[in-house]
């Protein structure tokens, strides 16, 4: 396949093509413009896709640039999540890392050249006042008092804004735009701020700081961007982001473009609700493994492959929609499928004696995949006492059942053909061992007199095996759109995190955190980066070997 045919098409790409066909543009500049106010989530990691992607494919550049002028709800935690969010993801940015910040003495300079040219003025009405002045969809705003201050006046309010003499919400910098537009982000914004706050980048410098409109359109144009791409939200922004750009002295014009957002089902991508999620501990932090941050979804198992095939999947374009789990799920069972090693266990754990075993351990060669014998092979030891799943026994069962049933036989994976004999049980009447005789004779091979066993089942050696926590994690809320409910708090899952205490392969006490293992019939499961040691193992269920949710909408 050629390197074209292998490229993904889509909206932006062909407007790209064409842009360079004509001549408009020789190279191709993007950027990837997060604001360092929490963790970045799988909505971000399209984005990331998109613009990173897109500078690979055309042989040009993408920065990496922080739109950090809200130093309140910043901080420098977040900024150092992003860049290593962005390396996992398989992406570079190009030269150095950039901030709005960088260019605060530039922007306030555009700001004076605004107010020079009688396109902004200081405002005095309060923040609630200019939300009352500001009108509504079928009503237009009106003037404010101050909207018609002299050039020298606004400047001299401006510096002392600028200089630390005024109170926060008592003045700020508006465009003199028009308060009439059918677009409300056109009548007269707010460019500016005051803020007495310390930046994570710039200190105590400043104590103004410009809004997100004023900033983006110059930053992008400071850094020679060609093509600007956001979510559909800042559609109607653009009619500022070109004005600002209009009324400045500044060469590069970048052109902002505008796909849809990703949504996604059983979670919320609102960087406020994931906040309260955090802050009042309804998770244990941003990088809790049921998140949909790219830091939870890393501790939970998913590959940076995977994730980037998700985004491949879904595309690009304007449509808004929703997008099911099951998508993202089925790309990590895909990518795990090919990848994982196979281990065996048992996660809810119910004792075996086998009878007429002579006692000594042996050591049983079994294939690490199915399908890859590059993998090689593991020991796993046999014993007389073993460990299996407590659903994997009934007492009695109809034929549809494969696995052990009193009296009848089954297979131990990677090992002998056992039957059960007899069981005991506690006072409450829970099975408590189950007492089982092997075939010496069908190790790898079926049993001599021709009888069929079909059923096979994991199994974890009681004498050898070790202890190990397993976190199961499923989606975070009960309905599809959490976002929508009236109180999102009150749908969380109660079951999105189930803790169960079992047994792994001796082999699997040195397992590498985050590292993918296809625990045999149970699903995609890794050591748990936080919390897993060779002393104490977690491990995390990535996703189960099917999607048990389809079953609902049936």
């Amino acid at each position: 396949m050629s390197e074209s045919e292998a490229r993904p098409t889509n909206f932006i790409r062909q407007i790209i093509d064409a842009d360079l066909a004509s001549g408009k543009h020789t190279s191709v500049h993007t950027r990837f413009p997060p604001e360092p106010n929490g963790y970045l989530h799988i909505g971000h990691a399209k984005s990331i896709c998109l613009n990173f992607g897109i500078a690979q494919d055309y042989q040009g550049q993408c920065n990496l640039r922080f739109d950090d002028t809200n130093p309140e709800k910043e901080d420098i935690e977040y900024v150092e999540s992003i860049k290593k969010d962005v390396n996992w993801l398989g992406f570079e940015w190009d030269g150095e890392v950039c901030y709005s910040s960088d260019y605060f003495d530039k922007l306030h300079g555009f700001a004076i050249e605004l107010i020079n040219k009688g396109l902004a003025y200081v405002d005095e009405l309060s923040p609630e006042q200019i939300r009352e002045y500001r009108g509504t969809l079928t009503e237009p705003g009106k003037h404010s008092p101050y909207r018609d201050r002299s050039v020298e006046e606004n400047l001299e309010l401006f510096d002392k804004m600028k200089n630390g003499e005024v109170e926060e919400g008592k003045m700020c910098l508006r465009a003199k735009i028009d308060m009439a537009s059918p677009f409300m982000v056109m009548r007269d914004p707010v460019l500016y701020r005051v803020r007495f706050a310390t930046h994570h980048q710039t200190g105590d410098k400043w104590c103004i700081y410009p809004m997100y409109d004023f900033t983006h359109c110059i930053s992008d144009a400071l850094e020679g961007i060609t093509h600007s791409l956001c979510t559909l939200e800042f559609m109607d922004n653009r009619r500022l982001y070109d004005w600002v750009l209009d009324n400045i002295t500044i060469d590069c014009r970048p052109r902002q473009y505008e796909f849809s957002r990703l949504n996604l089902e059983y979670t919320v991508m609102s960087k406020r609700k994931l906040n309260q999620l955090v802050t009042e501990k309804l998770v244990s932090g941003w990088d809790d493994p049921r998140m949909p941050t790219i830091s939870g979804l890393r501790r939970r198992g998913f590959t940076p492959a995977s994730i980037r095939e998700f985004c491949k999947r879904i595309g690009v374009t304007k449509q808004d929609n929703t997008i099911e789990m099951s998508s993202l799920e089925s790309c990590i069972r895909d990518d795990l499928n090919d990848i994982a090693p196979r281990a065996m266990a048992v996660l809810d754990p119910v004792k075996v004696v086998i009878e007429n075993f002579d006692g000594a351990t042996e050591m049983l060669e079994i294939a690490n995949h199915p399908n890859d014998p590059e993998m090689g092979n593991r020991q796993v030891p046999f014993t007389r006492e073993l460990y299996i799943e407590r659903e994997d026994f009934r007492e009695e069962a109809n034929k549809k059942y494969k696995r052990l049933v009193l009296g009848k036989e089954v297979r131990l994976r990677g090992a002998y053909i056992i039957k059960a004999e007899r069981i005991e049980k506690d006072e409450a009447g829970n099975i408590t061992t189950i007492f089982c005789t092997y075939d010496n004779d069908t190790l790898g091979k079926n049993p001599a007199d021709g009888r069929k066993v079909k059923g096979v089942i994991h199994w974890v050696s009681a004498e050898a095996g070790v202890p190990a926590e397993f976190r199961l994690y499923d989606r975070l809320f009960t309905v599809p759109n959490p976002g929508a409910a009236e109180d999102f708090v009150s749908v969380i899952n109660p079951e999105s995190l189930v803790v169960l205490k079992g047994f792994v392969e001796p082999a699997l006490v040195s397992a590498e955190a985050e590292k993918a293992y296809q625990f045999e019939r149970m699903g995609y499961f890794c050591a748990d980066s936080k919390d897993s040691s060779a002393e104490s193992l977690v491990f995390n269920r990535t996703v189960g070997l099917r999607d048990t949710w389809a079953k609902i909408g049936d």
